[in-house]
């Protein structure tokens, strides 16, 4: 089955089945394709209803947990929006869907390499990244920070 299939399916039996029924909502999450977020070895496991190991003890969240948090958000296209932990930057690229900006740090090195170049290769322009202790907030004096 095609990848695309299974986002559908996974959107519909996840999302859709559970409750969830923000339009924009579930247009982001047809839209993101979870398969580039995990490693390349797990991708066919990508749409299942699990999370999955991302590396550094870290896992990319079942996605009926990422719809439910971001639903509870009532984000609008005006918001901008603070996520601790980018992870695998999958919740990164739903959030950028919704948001007008988002501001994301991450505090493993590998993570925050890999995430940013993920959400690099997908032309997301709306991110503002940093690699750094979340617990702190957002803050200026973060040496790289970045937007691309």
């Amino acid at each position: 089955m095609r990848f695309e299939d299974k986002r559908r399916l996974m959107v519909e039996n996840q999302i859709i089945a559970r409750g969830i029924r923000s339009p924009r909502l579930i247009e982001a999450f047809l839209k993101v394709e979870r398969h580039e977020f995990v490693p390349e070895l797990i991708a066919h496991f990508a749409y299942a209803d699990h999370p999955l190991s991302i590396g550094e003890g870290q896992t990319i969240s079942q996605p009926y947990i990422v719809a439910y948090m971001i639903d509870l958000l009532n984000i609008e296209e005006t918001d901008s929006v603070l996520e601790i932990g980018t992870g695998s930057g999958y919740q990164t690229a739903i959030l950028a869907e919704m948001a007008k900006e988002v501001f994301t740090v991450e505090k493993f090195d590998f993570l925050a390499q890999n995430a940013r170049k993920i959400l690099k290769k997908l032309k997301y322009k709306n991110i503002n990244f940093d690699k750094g202790d979340g617990t702190m907030g957002w803050t200026k004096s973060y040496p790289s920070i970045s937007k691309f």
